[in-house]
């Protein structure tokens, strides 16, 4: 009794304890949920001056646990700083500050990444700091010596590679952008790589600190058949650095930006506009600020002169005056404001600027054209001899004339007069194109043999050669197996068939001696009685043109005078194979060709309402037609159509067709699939006797059974390759 109380009071603590971990484990889940991170979010971007120095203080919701990765970029001067796990809760992307060396604050959010970007006045370098909630950068000049960092590491410099031994360059890389730009992809060790982009002279050099460049990324690039900006991109290495130098030509502007290990720096050319009074998107010219009570427009425009430096020479109807005050605003826009607030308008040639009432203008443009105009009317013209290489001299005759003038074809071209839309000749000129030796006469006033002439350069070129190789794959994979059997039995008394033996097939069967010591084979034999019949007659068929084998047994009773009869016959054929096609032919760019090969299909006729039958064709040939244009990247695209037609043998006259018809775009040397088609067939017959050939086993030998398998595949491969002048002579 004493041992039972014990046994349940241990059995009592053991539940107790069972519930309070129970209970304990609700409550420290409880705990974590309660205290499961909030995500940081940007609060506040704020900007004050401290000791001298600039700082710049950006508020968080909680406390973050690490410095942000960041990067400089001296043209345009700017501290990108890349917080991870943090969002913007400020409400606007572009922050305002003109203060000190701090022009305005860039907030952008990417996913669970947010940037904050300083856009400078000068270049500085940054340090940065974590106190409490707030993450403080402090802005120093470009010759200021960077300290070290402290002994608990929460101040750090963007030069900090926070790595003491160099890390090598992944990769180095060259894109084009849709738009035209030169992009320099270079991949880096990390994140945290110190990089450093300044414009010297006509180039780029970019240095990444603390790092190596592995042999194989010690090159010079010449990325000049992309069509940017940049025609060299030199990598070396220079210390304990790899010193990048990008050469571009023209005017061109860059940018640099890093996302993770990716630091990228893009060059696009500067699209020069001589009518802006600077160049450039918008309004560039250097900020000014103006404050004045009715001043006059002319006094006003002198103010601007001396600012921008340019001649201005106004008209002696600008009159009126003004009254403005402009804060820290672009002088461009500031003219453009006041021009237009007094319906004035201005026209530049070279560094002196016209200004004058809009209407004035107007009519003087207006005079000066129909000045030109006159002026053409009444100055001699000329005729100009033009040998055309590669063009058709009709056509470029045809892209030249008027609607007032002919082109009147020469000796051999056999047409009279035409006329086609209008382009460059004036009203007073003409053309003559010789087909016979593809020359071209111009007649017209000295300007627009000029203009024909520059023309007829660019369009008088020889065009890409392009070779289309197309392959044609038709698998085949055919499987049949048969199984069948022949049951059958045989009296081989005199009495009940004449001689001893049973049937084989048909008249023939099998002769026994006398005692069974000898057999034979004898035809001519007449099935007279049942027994001498099969029972059951299931053989197997011949499966691609195969015969099947067959294995025969019998059994003898000698006491009864009778035997049965037991052939197996069975056959299993696999067939494989392939064809390949491979039409190609060479055309020009943007010329329709094709090639064709193949036989043509006789078939009948029938007349209509019992009229006479008549005798057509049709085509069983493989054919492949495309047209090329080539991109100005070097890739291809294809208008392409591959068809394959073959006779039909169950049906007279039939044609059975495969045909592809699609564009793709493909680099030159490539090859892509532009099709496919797949086929399976599969035809199970079973033959058997009822019931007989149900039972499990012994079934089998009551049953025929054929299984056909038939595979078929089409692949249309398309290699398209540019051809160069020197693939052409060979």
């Amino acid at each position: 009794m004493i041992t039972h109380n014990n046994q349940f009071g241990l059995h009592m603590w053991k539940a107790i304890v069972f519930i309070m971990a129970l209970l304990m484990g609700w409550g420290l889940n409880l705990a974590h949920a309660q205290t499961s991170p909030v995500p940081v979010a940007i609060e506040a971007v704020n900007a004050s001056a401290r000791g001298g120095t600039e700082v710049i203080r950006i508020d968080f919701s909680r406390e973050i646990n690490a410095l942000p990765t960041g990067f400089v970029t001296q043209a345009p001067a700017r501290i990108s700083l890349d917080f991870m796990g943090v969002s913007s809760a400020i409400g606007r992307s572009n922050l305002a500050f003109n203060e000190a060396n701090l022009r305005s604050v860039n907030v952008v959010q990417a996913g669970n990444r947010t940037r904050v970007v300083l856009n400078l006045k000068q270049v500085a370098s940054y340090t940065a700091e974590i106190e409490g909630k707030s993450l403080l950068v402090t802005l120093q000049s470009a010759a200021a010596t960077v300290r070290a960092p402290a002994a608990n590491n929460s101040l750090t410099s963007f030069t900090d590679n926070r790595s003491r031994d160099s890390a090598p360059l992944r990769d180095i890389d060259f894109r084009r952008s849709t738009d035209g730009a030169g992009r320099v992809v270079i991949t880096l060790p990390h994140d945290r790589v110190g990089v450093d982009v300044r414009q010297q002279g006509k180039g780029l050099t970019v240095e990444f600190l603390k790092t190596t460049l592995p042999e194989g990324l010690r090159r010079r690039l010449d990325v000049a058949d992309f069509g940017t900006p940049v025609k060299v991109v030199t990598s070396t290495q220079a210390g304990d650095r790899v010193r990048m130098v990008i050469e571009p030509t023209g005017l061109w502007e860059h940018s640099a930006y890093q996302s993770d290990d990716k630091f990228v720096i893009e060059v696009k050319q500067i699209k020069t506009d001589p009518k802006k009074l600077t160049q450039g998107v918008g309004y560039n010219g250097q900020k000014l600020s103006l404050n004045f009570q009715n001043i006059e427009v002319r006094s006003l425009l002198q103010v601007f002169a001396d600012f921008s430096n340019l001649n201005i020479v106004t008209s002696d109807t600008v009159t009126g005056s003004v009254t403005l005050r402009l804060q820290d605003v672009p002088w461009d826009q500031a003219l453009d404001i006041i021009l237009r607030s007094k319906n004035l308008d201005k026209r530049k040639n070279g560094n002196v600027l016209w200004i004058a009432p809009t209407e004035e203008i107007i009519t003087k443009e207006k005079l000066d054209m129909e000045a030109a105009s006159t002026v053409q009317t009444l100055e001699p013209v000329k005729t100009q001899f033009f040998q055309i290489n590669y063009a058709k001299a009709e056509e470029i005759a045809l892209q030249l004339t008027t609607n007032n003038a002919s082109v009147v074809t020469g000796p051999g071209t056999g047409g009279a007069a035409s006329s086609a839309s209008a382009r460059l000749l004036s009203p007073r000129g003409s053309v003559i194109a010789m087909k016979r030796t593809n020359q071209l006469f111009v007649t017209d006033i000295p300007s627009k043999l000029e203009e024909v002439q520059n023309m007829i350069a660019k369009v008088d070129v020889p065009v890409d050669q392009i070779l289309i190789e197309a392959r044609l794959v038709e698998a085949s994979d055919t499987f049949g197996k048969s199984l069948g059997v022949k049951l059958g039995g045989g009296d081989i008394r005199a009495a009940r068939g004449g001689d001893g033996g049973y049937q084989l097939s048909g008249s023939t069967r099998a002769v026994f001696g006398s005692n069974y010591t000898n057999s034979g084979i004898a035809s001519g034999f007449t099935q007279g009685t049942q027994t001498d019949s099969p029972f059951v007659n299931l053989p197997a068929v011949g499966v691609l043109g195969a015969n099947p084998a067959s294995l025969a047994l019998s059994i003898f009773d000698a006491t009864a005078n009778r035997m049965l009869n037991l052939e197996i016959s069975a056959l299993e054929a696999d067939n494989k194979g392939k064809v390949i096609s491979s039409p190609r032919v060479v055309t020009s760019n943007q010329k329709a060709a094709s090639i064709e090969s193949g036989i043509k299909v006789a078939y009948t006729k029938v007349g209509v309402s019992g009229g006479p039958s008549t005798t057509e064709f049709l085509d069983a040939t493989l054919k492949l037609l495309v047209t090329p244009q080539t991109t100005p990247d070097g890739r291809i695209i294809l208008n392409i159509e591959v068809q394959k037609n073959e006779p039909y043998g169950a049906i007279a006259g039939a044609v059975k067709t495969k045909r592809v018809q699609t564009e793709v775009l493909v680099e030159s040397g490539g090859t892509v699939v532009i099709g496919g088609i797949f086929e399976e067939t599969k035809d199970v017959t079973e033959t058997k006797v009822p019931l007989l050939g149900d039972i499990p086993y012994i079934g089998n030998l009551f049953k025929s059974k054929t299984t056909n398998t038939s595979k078929q595949e089409l692949l249309v491969f398309i290699t398209p390759k540019l051809l160069t002048d020197r693939a052409l002579s060979q």
